[in-house]
């Protein structure tokens, strides 16, 4: 199994006070090889605390991650770095592209902590493949300002997967585009996806981006179900 969730519970308190949110209630979901998953549900549901704790983001209350059956509660500080740079891959809303390096440098940025240089060569020559492969490969040394919305995000997606991760989380990837950046956007996941065999989770409000996923879940209210 790829990534399992077991009985998460996520509960906020306020400081000072007796108040305590539940946004997460005994949610338990797994990815297997090759999935793409769909979370779906109103804002404010909880959707993006369920992906952050399933990429090691965030501590759930109660309940137990694993991934690749690794716990990554159980890893140092450095091991789990490590698990997050080489079987993660993540994706926002926004593409998060540092304006002072160019297009090759953002998504060469997750290889900086490789020490064999061989692996370095081959994650460049990567870069430079997956740049080609999303028709950005006359700005590979433009800075995000020279690049539109669209073309930024594409970068993200290619960042995100430069160092072959397992599992790709990714959090309203089109929420920010408009509906031909958006329809791209998607294919070029599926179309990656399907050449590079990786698992995915998305969380999304479009229906339209959920239903080309293997499956469908609504999370509303704290509890989780699958609709697909």
């Amino acid at each position: 199994m790829i990534a399992e969730l077991s009985n998460i519970c996520m509960i906020y308190e306020q400081p000072g006070t007796l108040i305590r949110n539940q946004v997460l209630d005994d949610i338990s979901i797994s990815v297997s090889a090759d999935e793409s998953l769909a979370i779906t549900g109103p804002s404010g549901s909880g959707k993006s605390t369920l992906l952050n704790i399933l990429g090691t983001l965030d501590q759930p209350t109660t309940g137990t991650v694993k991934l690749n059956g690794i716990l990554p509660g159980k890893l140092d500080a450095f091991s789990l770095a490590e698990l997050r740079n080489t079987y993660l891959g993540f994706v926002f809303q926004t593409h998060h592209l540092l304006p002072q390096l160019s297009l090759l440098e953002n998504i060469l940025l997750p290889t900086m902590v490789l020490k064999d240089k061989s692996l370095k060569h081959e994650s460049k020559s990567r870069a430079v493949g997956l740049i080609d492969r999303i028709g950005l490969q006359n700005h590979i040394n433009h800075k995000p300002f020279q690049l539109s919305l669209g073309e930024c995000q594409r970068a993200a997606v290619v960042r995100a997967l430069i160092n072959q991760p397992r599992l790709l989380l990714a959090d309203e990837p089109t929420g920010s585009l408009d509906s031909v950046n958006a329809d791209q956007l998607v294919q070029l996941l599926l179309d990656l996806k399907k050449e590079q065999q990786f698992s995915m989770v998305i969380v999304t409000h479009s229906m339209e981006l959920a239903a080309r996923m293997d499956k469908i879940y609504r999370l509303e209210l704290g509890k989780i179900r699958q609709s697909k």
